[in-house]
């Protein structure tokens, strides 16, 4: 039956081969990652449904009344974190409960709710938006590093681009909802390099050295889309945007090839989506012979990128 089942299992490719390998020969399975995909999605389930009850009762609640219960599941989570923690390290803490690492989450994202709320419907910090914003980033950064939790300092980087894109956007701007101003873009370059930066500094630094990748995710794809959108706004000068482009994706190329796989793929696809751009610029002109050269330029290119893919992992200096 057990021999049947895993089978199956295998046949819906809901297991790997070394999966159905270990349970025919009773071997146990690590369900870790499962366990702990659960455990979040509860969390992003628990904080959802606070939002839903607040939508929907508020007339019966009240305000006063679901800015108490916020605040109290606030306070108690983050108590409930600080008895357990082991206090401020640089470097990285194994937490002792497994629970800690959720209930940090639910309290970040409960403040964030308890302040969106305040901000909303008693307008707490008036017309200052970057207040707003820059209040909970501080706390975000001061959770994350204290309790060692790469999940909540993902919630300060978001916050962090958040506040940057409030502060340099004038009033009128955020007023007619427009976002493509070129402040944004310049911002967005900027706040890329000073991820990078960060996670180049915690690692020579050594601290909370783990952090850095999450530095350079968010600090990479945030430097590359707002050079991207750069690139394509600013058409008269593209080629002397693409000279720039290129000597970025190359600095980001040589961090990358020592760190991490996924941020040189990353990397080398941002790479040629611009160059693709300069590629159909320069060859788009009235022929028809400019349809068969871009056509063939994405031939080719294709396949020099399959080529570039294949010979990634020699490129690799650590796993």
């Amino acid at each position: 039956m057990k021999t049947s089942l895993a089978n199956k299992l295998l046949e819906t490719d809901l297991i790997t081969a070394l999966e159905h390998k270990n349970i025919l020969q009773k071997q146990p399975i690590s369900v870790h990652w499962d366990l702990r995909s659960i455990l979040y999605l509860g969390v992003l389930l628990v904080t959802t449904s606070i939002g839903i009850l607040i939508y929907k009762n508020i007339d019966s609640i009240g305000h006063d009344v679901l800015l108490i219960i916020i605040a109290v599941l606030t306070c108690g989570s983050f108590a409930w974190c600080f008895k357990k923690a082991t206090g401020y390290s640089p470097a990285k803490i194994n937490s002792d409960s497994i629970w800690t690492d959720y209930i940090l989450l639910t309290g970040c994202l409960l403040l964030l709710t308890l302040l969106a709320y305040l901000q909303f419907q008693y307008e707490f910090f008036g017309n200052r938006w970057g207040l707003a914003l820059f209040i909970p980033m501080i706390l975000l950064f001061i959770a994350a590093y204290y309790f060692d939790h790469i999940g909540v300092l993902s919630l300060a980087i978001t916050n962090l681009a958040a506040w940057a894109g409030i502060a340099i956007t004038p009033t009128k701007l955020l007023e007619e909802n427009d976002f493509n101003s070129e402040r944004i873009m310049f911002t967005g370059v900027a706040l890329g390099i000073l991820l990078i930066v960060l996670a180049i500094f915690s690692t020579r630094k050594n601290i909370k050295a783990h952090f850095a990748f999450t530095y350079k995710n968010f600090g990479i794809n945030l430097l590359f889309i707002s050079m991207l959108s750069i690139l394509f706004y600013y058409e008269p000068i593209y080629l002397l945007n693409f000279l720039i482009f290129a000597v970025a994706a190359w600095f980001v190329y040589k961090i990358c090839v020592k760190s991490s796989t996924y941020l040189l793929v990353m990397t080398i696809l941002y790479f040629y989506t611009g160059l693709s751009y300069v590629a159909v610029r320069l060859l788009s002109f009235e022929s028809a012979a400019s349809l068969y050269s871009i056509l063939l330029y994405f031939i080719l290119s294709g396949i020099g990128l399959i080529i570039v893919f294949k010979n990634l992992q020699k490129k690799i200096k650590t796993p």
